[in-house]
Order: C-alpha cells, then sequence, then structure tokens
C-alpha cells in the first residue's frame, strides 16, 4: 500500500540533503571560494538538478527500494562494473556517516571551555555508536521523528537567513574577493556531499502515492528549495561575518554566521540543531546502508551475512556492525577536508554512472538524451576537476578515493569471480539433481 504523499517524498530528499552537510562543509566552501561560496553551492546544485532528473525518469519506470544499485544493474547488467559500484555505494555511505561524525563533534566542541583531540575523537565516536546502538534495539525511535527534525533545521536555517538579511555586507561578495574560476568551481565540488541525499526518494518509490507525477516533482522541488537554502545560506555566512573569523571557527561557520543578529543564543541555537542533525543523519544512514548491505547481499552481490537481522529491531544485525566499525575507522584516521573530498568524489562518481545509465535506457524511461548528455559529461567533468585540483592541495584524499575504486574492483573480482560464482555453481548443481529422476 502507498502511503507517502508529495510532501512526503520531498520531505525525505530534503531531510537527506539537509542532514549534516550543510553544517560540516560550508567552512570548507569559504575557504576555497571566499566571496563565491554562494556561486560554488550553485554551481554544485545545477549538478545535483541535472542528476535529479536522470533519478526522476528512473525512478518511475524502475520503482524499488534498490534505487541506485537497480538502476545501475538495469543498465549495465551482472557485471564487474555493476557488482563495483554497489559497493562502492555502501563505501560511501560509510564516508557520509563519518562527515556526520566529525561535524557532530566539532558543534559539539563548542560547549566545553576545554579542547583537545580526546575530547573530539570521543565525540566522533559517541556520535556513531548510540545510533547503533539505537538501530539494533529500536530503528524506528528517530525514524519516527524524522519529519519533525526535518522541520526543526530547516526552521532554524530559515531563522538565521531572516534575522541576518539586514546584517550583510555585500562588498565581502563583490568580485574582488572572488577566488579563480578553478578554484570556485572546486569548493562547489568539494562540498557536494551537502547535496547527496535526494536520490534516498528513489528508495521509497514504491511507498510514493501516484508516482508517474510525484516522483518527478518531489526530486525537483526537494534539490530546489536546498539549493536555494545553501545559496541563501553562504550569502548570510559570508556577507555577516569577517572572512578571517571563518577560517577560525571553519568547522563550526553556521554557528558563527548566527552570532550577528542573534548573538550567543543564536550561536547555540544553531549548534544545537546541528548536534540534532547530524545525530538524526547518523542514524538514518546507518539503518539506509545496512538495508543497502542486505539488498546487496540478497542478489549474492555481498556476503549472506549481511543478511542476519535481529530479532527484535527487524535491521540486518551484521550490516549495522559493519558499517559502524568502519565508520569509526574512517571518521577518526582522516581529518574533515579528506571526508568531504572523498565524499564528494565517491557521489560524483555514482551520480556520474547513474547519467550514463539513464543515458542507455533513455527510450525505456522516455528521457531526452540531450539533458542525459550534458548532465553525465558535468557531473564527470565535476568529478575531474576535484580530482585535479585536490591531487596537487591534498593527494593523501586522493589516494584514499582511488583506493575505495580499487577495493571495491578487487572485492567484485575476487568474490564475484570465486566466491559467487562456486555458491552457484553449487546451487545449480543441486537443483539438477533433485529434478533427475
Amino acid at each position: 500500500m502507498r502511503s507517502i504523499g508529495l510532501l512526503g517524498a520531498i520531505s525525505i530528499g530534503i531531510g537527506g540533503m539537509v542532514g549534516g552537510g550543510i553544517f560540516a562543509v560550508l567552512g570548507e566552501a569559504v575557504s576555497l571560494a571566499h566571496g563565491a561560496t554562494a556561486v560554488a553551492f550553485g554551481i554544485a546544485g545545477l549538478v545535483a538538478i541535472l542528476t535529479a532528473y536522470s533519478y526522476a525518469k528512473l525512478s518511475v519506470t524502475y520503482q524499488s527500494e534498490g534505487g541506485t544499485v537497480t538502476f545501475i544493474d538495469k543498465a549495465f547488467g551482472d557485471n564487474i562494473l555493476s557488482g563495483s559500484v554497489n559497493l562502492m555505494l555502501w563505501l560511501s555511505y560509510l564516508v557520509t556517516i563519518s562527515l556526520y561524525a566529525t561535524a557532530f563533534a566539532s558543534y559539539g566542541e563548542t560547549f566545553f571551555t576545554q579542547k583537545g583531540v580526546w575530547l573530539h575523537h570521543g565525540l566522533i565516536t559517541v556520535a556513531i555508536i548510540l545510533p547503533a546502538i539505537i538501530n539494533l534495539v529500536s530503528a524506528s525511535f528517530v525514524g519516527k521523528s524524522e519529519t519533525i527534525i526535518v522541520a526543526l533545521k530547516v526552521s532554524i536555517l530559515v531563522l538565521v537567513i531572516v534575522a541576518g538579511a539586514s546584517y550583510v555586507d555585500t562588498e565581502r561578495m563583490s568580485p574582488v574577493h572572488w577566488s579563480s574560476p578553478l578554484s570556485i568551481v572546486t569548493a562547489g565540488m568539494i562540498i557536494f556531499v551537502a547535496y547527496e541525499g535526494f536520490e534516498l526518494i528513489a528508495n521509497s518509490a514504491e511507498d510514493i502515492k501516484n508516482p508517474n507525477k510525484n516522483l518527478p516533482r518531489a526530486f525537483y522541488a526537494s534539490v530546489i528549495i536546498v539549493i536555494a537554502l545553501y545559496v541563501l545560506i553562504s550569502i548570510i555566512t559570508v556577507g555577516n561575518v569577517p572572512e578571517a573569523q571563518l577560517m577560525q571557527a571553519k568547522d563550526y561557520a553556521l554557528a558563527i554566521a548566527a552570532k550577528p543578529s542573534l548573538g550567543h543564543v543564536g550561536f547555540v541555537l544553531v549548534a544545537s540543531a546541528a548536534l540534532l542533525s547530524t545525530f538524526s543523519a547518523i542514524n538514518a544512514t546507518i539503518y539506509g546502508n545496512a538495508r543497502l548491505g542486505y539488498i546487496i547481499a540478497k542478489d549474492g552481490k555481498l556476503p549472506h551475512s549481511l543478511m542476519i537481522k535481529g530479532k527484535k529491531s527487524g535491521v540486518p544485525f551484521r550490516g549495522v556492525l559493519y558499517t559502524t566499525l568502519f565508520s569509526l575507522i574512517i571518521a577518526n584516521s582522516i581529518n574533515l577536508t579528506e571526508i568531504a573530498i572523498i565524499g564528494s568524489a565517491s557521489f560524483l562518481l555514482i551520480f556520474t554512472l547513474i547519467n550514463i545509465s539513464a543515458y542507455r535506457l533513455r527510450k525505456t524511461i522516455a528521457a531526452k538524451a540531450f539533458i542525459l548528455v550534458l548532465s553525465s559529461l558535468l557531473a564527470f567533468l565535476a568529478l575531474c576537476t576535484l580530482m585535479l585540483h585536490t591531487y596537487s592541495s591534498n593527494p593523501k584524499a586522493v589516494i584514499i578515493f582511488m583506493s575505495f575504486i580499487i577495493i571495491s574492483v578487487l572485492f567484485e573480482l575476487i568474490y564475484g569471480r570465486y566466491v559467487r560464482g562456486q555458491l552457484f555453481n553449487r546451487k545449480y548443481k543441486n537443483i539438477k539433481k533433485k529434478k533427475s529422476p
């Protein structure tokens, strides 16, 4: 039974995007784009809205909880590419959880007078382990209140925008304070992970009422609303706070942006909203990644241990444990900038493949070839720009990202050929034995 209306579907998209990304990466965008931070968010939004077109067309035709996994399988079939992308997507959500946890720690530290490495890593660990426990006990604990949380954090962002509008110094955003065009584009690509999340609408396609109309509307409306929200927040942040002050508080820049208009109360309000948003986003992403692992494992593309569910929660038990363990390792060993780069690069790669998938299936999904070619090229060029710039400024992030790709391909080659192949052959032989007289 379809139970989600248009507003509910839009809420899923907005909630997925305004989860914790804007709280985490705003300072990163300012450090690269300077006065053109709003332009950087707009450029990233252009890639997102074009990719949303592919998702909208694919979701209407292939309504499945598998979402991205299903689309790539339909376009490329069961081969090394689709198998590798499945694992790459699973790894990408680990990076997203790590990003949210790091942002949680950065805003959480503002409530302590004494700060240090142990406090930072302690908050990261708590931010991941506590939601994991909630998932194992009762996954619906935060899920039931997700609509309220989405409304609360969007309301706080709107409050910051409205209250800070009269304090904006437009001179700080004049072209003389802009970075080079390449740096502006790179800033947009580094913070692209803030737009990751609208694809979650595809995973709920089977539950959305009147999907032929509501799915496209939900994708476009959620992305457009979030683009407007991010651009306005960028204007308020850059226009209200001197850049030197923003750079000192880069990891919690949004809280600093609320101070000129709302004072210390505004700072505390935004910091509290960041904690709530990142915590709920971690909870939802752990659940989603465990479900994703379950779906992929059910198709035989990941170990069957990921299909083991808890008796009370109904959540894939080992999926939650693996997600928690690897997220803890990533979040406690890589800094915020590197996590943002790796997360954005991972989703730009996956979205490039989604756009290409839509092009391959364009006749089946009744999509316009020109838009799909444009979206594929823009996503690919965005990924290349990010990688080229990052290689000269932060080669470690590129190495880690490339390692993710290599691990995904090698896993599919080894597991797909030797383990899954043997399981299939054994199953086929058993079927033949049963059929033989």
